[in-house]
């Protein structure tokens, strides 16, 4: 008599459908443009990235270029007058949004990537990791961002590419508390059970099982993150531990044409609008997401 062995057949890892991952970005996008603070603000913030990406192609001249007497005022050579050194204010402004924007967007990037492995890591893996990771994250939360800016600037010296870098990492303990947060409610649902069942690599049960159920909470501080990275780069480059001189940048343009400001104000009037629209807009379109995502959840 022979005995036949069953072997178990493995448990299918429940999958959230793509269609309907796909429907629920439809439905969020639609209930963020449907408010009319999300509208304003995706106004104003494409209206400064618009001005930041074609500001240099149309700019009437070099924003080093020696065109007028200092502080002049409105004449040919621009609309707004020459700045503290004789240089075209206007041009200056319209190159002046590349670095703000993109050391902004670079950071922010830095900031978010880090604190979401963090965030993950620490919600999945529980126990010593966790203590581990959100004590190191408590340290850095100590210090304010921009005292360790420029404490950092101090040692290191004024640098592009070291600006973005600690602008990200002041970020990351931030984020990683909020994806800890979000990623827990996940962490003891079936289908991640399921995946650890059939012998799923952690890094893909944290990649493929927690990340896009977090998505939502990661796109809000994405914005939230993009809005104080905008503020706290042209913080630095105004009091000079950021972008350097001749270079053209908003906050280096309130800087060099503060103390003109009572007779000659446009040096610091533009970069002031420019930089203020583009924190309201990118605030106003954050806030849309995010009452559209607690509206979703809700069931609204």
């Amino acid at each position: 008599m022979s005995t036949s062995v069953l072997t178990p057949e493995p448990v299918p890892v429940p999958q959230p459908a793509p269609a309907m991952r796909q429907r629920q970005w439809t439905v969020l996008l639609r209930g963020t443009l449907r408010q009319w603070r999300a509208r304003i603000g995706l106004t104003l913030f494409l209206a400064m990235v618009l001005i930041a990406l074609v500001g240099p192609a149309i700019a009437p001249s070099s924003p080093t270029a020696f065109v007028t007497a200092p502080n002049a005022s409105a004449s040919l050579h621009g609309p707004f007058g020459g700045d503290s050194l004789g240089r075209d204010v206007w041009s200056r402004f319209l190159n002046g949004g590349r670095s703000v924007l993109g050391m902004s967007l670079a950071a922010t990037i830095i900031g978010v990537g880090l604190g979401l492995v963090i965030g993950l890591t620490a919600a999945y893996r529980k126990g010593w990791v966790d203590e581990v990771l959100m004590r190191i994250s408590d340290v850095f939360m100590a210090f304010p961002q921009i005292v360790l800016a420029l404490l950092l600037v101090t040692a290191f010296g004024p640098s592009v590419g070291l600006i973005i870098l600690i602008v990200g990492i002041s970020h990351a303990p931030r984020v990683a508390r909020v994806i800890r947060g979000a990623a827990q409610q996940v962490v003891e649902r079936d289908f991640v059970k399921a995946a650890e069942a059939v012998g799923e690599p952690r890094s893909r049960i944290i990649f493929s099982e927690l990340l896009p159920n977090v998505i939502s909470p990661l796109m809000v501080e994405f914005g939230l993150r993009l809005t104080y990275s905008i503020g706290l780069i042209a913080a630095l480059n105004f009091i000079g531990d950021g972008i350097q001189p001749p270079a053209s940048d908003w906050g280096l343009m309130i800087n060099e044409n503060r103390l003109a400001v009572a007779f000659q104000p446009w040096g610091v009037v533009l970069p002031v609008i420019a930089i203020a629209l583009l924190t309201i807009g990118t605030n106003l379109l954050t806030d849309g997401f995010a009452r559209a995502v607690i509206g979703l959840e809700r069931g609204e």
